[in-house]
């Protein structure tokens, strides 16, 4: 099978040869200066996530990260937080965020041509209803800019929505990525940052118009929200999203139990990054947990979240001829 066929029938619960070799997350920034004094080549940055990958004998998954705030795509973030505490604040910066990537766009193409082939993986991050906001707010203006100011976070979610379809609509005359993800980190450890309620009248709506234009396309959605994201998942589900990422251990997430609420839910992470430095034993352990969730398709292992510098190359390495070993 080429990737694209692996990921699109892993996600559509169909035989697969084997399962994907995919970190989602990649490595910190310490993880990869770590590693050029371990014997990382020093010409493999930090930025070349793809490459980085390709060294370590990954599955080609290529990702662009659609800014907000910056003509750029790259698979980093670009914060301007707290710089808007009003309707008059945002009015004055939305001339400057909300980015024409038009030129951004055309490195997709050879990416496309890839992708056709089967020969790579193209999947791009849109920033969400929650995670966008609370960029511009910070967290504490943004919770009570829902009760104080609905109009103000009404308005910015409108605005990214458009900003959102309209990227949508210019990729896929360039790339039509295989998959997308959609930024939000609006769990933590005890389940979401806001509620039922609060998701329903502040970016439901959104999500139902953006899943309009990827729906179209066949392209899945994957919400990337750390912590516990079991309380979440009917809610994402109810406005079309397909799966989500990256189910952290230490948040407490149990994979089978959300398999068995959630058939149809696609999830990709649920690998604990923190017993990755304590050896073959603890590391084959951890892929044991994850073989029932491996076996009912839907699911692909990878890291939790990005590996920490406390990994040793050496023990990366380990922990990939042991995810080679599972996923085979």
């Amino acid at each position: 099978m080429t990737h694209v066929e692996r990921f699109r029938a892993v996600m559509d619960f169909q035989p697969v040869d084997r399962l994907p070799r995919w970190e989602w997350a990649m490595w910190w920034d310490q993880t990869i200066a770590r590693w050029h004094g371990e014997g990382l080549p020093r010409e493999l940055a930090f930025s070349q996530v793809f490459d980085i990958a390709q060294h370590f004998g990954l599955d080609p998954y290529q990702q662009f990260w659609f800014s907000t705030t910056q003509a750029t795509i790259a698979a980093t973030q670009h914060h301007v937080e707290g710089v808007v505490a009003n309707m008059d604040d945002y009015l004055r910066i939305k001339p400057h965020i909300y980015p024409d990537h038009s030129v951004a766009l055309d490195t997709m193409r050879p990416w496309a041509a890839r992708q056709a082939r089967g020969d790579a993986v193209v999947w791009a991050t849109l920033e969400g209803f929650f995670w966008f906001p609370r960029t511009l707010m910070n967290i504490e203006q943004l919770s009570y800019a829902f009760y104080d100011q609905p109009e103000l976070v009404h308005a910015i979610n409108s605005d990214l929505v458009e900003f959102n379809i309209g990227l949508v609509r210019q990729m896929k005359k360039v790339c039509v990525p295989t998959f997308m993800t959609l930024a939000e980190d609006m769990s933590y450890n005890l389940g979401p940052m806001i509620s039922r309620a609060t998701f329903d009248d502040f970016l439901a709506p959104y999500y139902r118009r953006l899943m309009v234009e990827l729906d179209e396309l066949g392209i899945a959605l994957i919400v990337d929200t750390d912590g516990d994201v079991t309380p979440l998942v009917p809610w994402l589900q109810g406005v079309g999203v397909a799966g989500v990422l990256p189910l952290e251990r230490q948040a407490g997430v149990d994979g089978m139990e959300l398999r068995e609420k959630f058939p149809t839910l696609r999830m990709v992470g649920h690998f604990n990054k923190l017993v990755m430095h304590l050896g073959e034993a603890a590391i084959r352990a951890e892929f044991e947990r994850l073989v029932p969730l491996m076996k009912t398709g839907g699911f692909i292992p990878s890291v939790d979240h990005q590996t920490p510098p406390g990994v040793s190359i050496d023990q990366y390495r380990l922990y990939l001829r042991l995810l080679n070993e599972y996923t085979s």
